[in-house]
């Protein structure tokens, strides 16, 4: 009998796929636990529709991952932090606070845990940054760190 599995099943296959499987493992097991649905024209037209929606929805999101990394790359982002004299900062600046200001000067939210920085940014001074976005697309850019006290 052929299936549609709705779930990943260990030893069958994914989701999504279409099985050819003996009939009481598709009867008893597969379908009694609602793992999957018979394949029929209807079923199987409705898998198309489904993986036609969700392949538009990824091209959807790369599209506008690639239009934000394009907005960012090679830019300078000014991070103001406190600091001593000598240019040492009072801690140090996180990728949380280089994403707000990413945020605050270009208007493109970025995950914290998404960035990755050269080096630690304990003193003033300009460092390399990476933003990774959907689906491998990343933007290089530039983080310049200066002192406020006021």
């Amino acid at each position: 009998m052929k299936v549609i599995l709705l779930a990943d099943v260990k030893g069958t296959g994914k989701k999504g796929e279409i099985r050819n499987v003996s009939d009481g493992y598709a009867r008893n097991f597969l379908l009694g636990k609602g793992l999957a649905v018979e394949a029929t024209p209807a079923n199987l037209n409705k898998l198309e529709g489904q993986k036609a929606s969700a392949q538009h929805k990824e091209d959807v999101a790369r599209a506008e991952a690639e239009a934000q990394a394009a907005k960012l790359a090679d830019k300078k982002v000014t991070v103001r932090a406190k600091g001593g004299s000598g240019g040492r900062l009072f801690g140090a600046v996180t990728p949380g606070a280089v994403a707000e200001a990413v945020e605050a000067q270009y208007g493109i939210t970025l995950d914290k845990r998404k960035l990755t920085v050269s080096s630690d940014m304990k003193n003033e001074g300009d460092y390399g940054a990476e933003a990774k976005f959907f689906g491998g697309v990343s933007a290089k850019f530039t983080v310049s760190v200066v002192i406020d006290n006021g």
